[in-house]
């Protein structure tokens, strides 16, 4: 565990994690594929791979293509449903010395209101992030986020079938994120998540074919954070619910500029690729930098960009 004399706490929604590094959905599995290469209690929590309502086999391969600066996938959302989750996931998880948030999908906002009353009866987990943002799921996903009633109404359902809070992870791949927000806001959201991935694609010019099985996919990595920076900026100014932000975070100095751009936490994501023990890296030297400048709080730290 992570020991500090700085105060590494922040709040969301009345949540407090330890710190405010999280490992990003879709990343960090169901948490036992971490446990054996990072110490998950030194980070503040743990986003689980997203659930839908039935298992979900996932996209064909090839479904991951590495890129200059970063990496497309195109996975699909392969998980195995939401009752398979509960039973064979969610007691390893509620073990685990760190928060717990539990990112879900679905096809309609029925659905997603559904799978939130079910969730509602564990015990342990700190917050839903409801994921209208995907750029691999054909029966919604990216559907959802990138139209504000669209997407109100999901948060809608969701927000009234649960007591725990209510995350809304949103795309970059609108005109206007700042309107999007307004609207997961005004539907109930009690913080927004922030860019899931950017819409790429690659081609084997050899071949005049597409890589990836699916054709395009998701474009995560550091190529994607200096969009996500700013979109962290924009929201900033657009609502007042906390931000989670995340996007090609792999350093301390690449967090530090989403906190100090507005997001109260961050997510570390494909830098756990590379580095497994990325995000108890980025804690610890937020923790070194607060040191350095001589902060107490890093929660004094949010939102603190001084602008000409």
């Amino acid at each position: 565990m992570l020991v500090s004399d700085v105060d590494l706490g922040v709040e969301i929604a009345g949540v407090r994690f330890r710190n405010p590094v999280l490992l990003a959905s879709g990343t960090c599995g169901y948490g036992s594929e971490m446990e054996q290469v990072t110490d998950l209690a030194a980070i503040g929590g743990l986003v689980s791979k997203t659930i839908t309502p039935e298992p979900r086999p996932g996209n064909p391969p090839p479904r991951i293509v590495e890129t200059p600066a970063g990496m497309l996938n195109s996975i699909g959302l392969q998980n195995p449903g939401l009752e398979d989750f509960i039973t064979q996931k969610w007691p390893y998880l509620a073990g685990l010395d760190t928060r717990i948030v539990v990112n879900i999908a679905a096809p309609t906002s029925a659905a997603s209101g559904a799978m939130a009353a079910r969730l509602d009866e564990l015990d342990g987990i700190a917050a839903l992030e409801v994921n209208i943002s995907s750029p691999n799921m054909k029966d919604g996903g990216m559907l959802f986020g990138c139209n504000p009633v669209a997407a109100a109404e999901v948060i809608e359902a969701v927000r009234k079938s649960t007591r725990l809070p209510v995350f809304a992870k949103l795309t970059p791949n609108v005109t206007d994120i700042g309107e999007i927000a307004r609207a997961v806001e005004g539907a109930g959201a009690d913080a927004v998540v922030l860019i899931n991935t950017l819409l790429g694609m690659a081609i084997d010019v050899e071949k005049r074919r597409p890589i990836l099985a699916n054709v395009t996919g998701g474009l995560s990595g550091p190529a994607i954070r200096p969009v996500a920076v700013a979109m962290i900026w924009k929201v900033r100014q657009a609502v007042s619910v906390p931000i989670v932000g995340l996007g090609g975070i792999s350093t301390a100095a690449d967090a530090l500029e989403f906190i100090i751009a507005g997001a109260a936490a961050i997510q570390v994501g494909t830098a756990s690729f590379v580095n497994p023990n990325a995000g108890v890296e980025v804690a610890e030297g937020i923790a070194e930098f607060c040191r350095r400048q001589g902060i107490e709080r890093v929660a004094s730290l949010i939102g603190s960009l001084e602008t000409p």
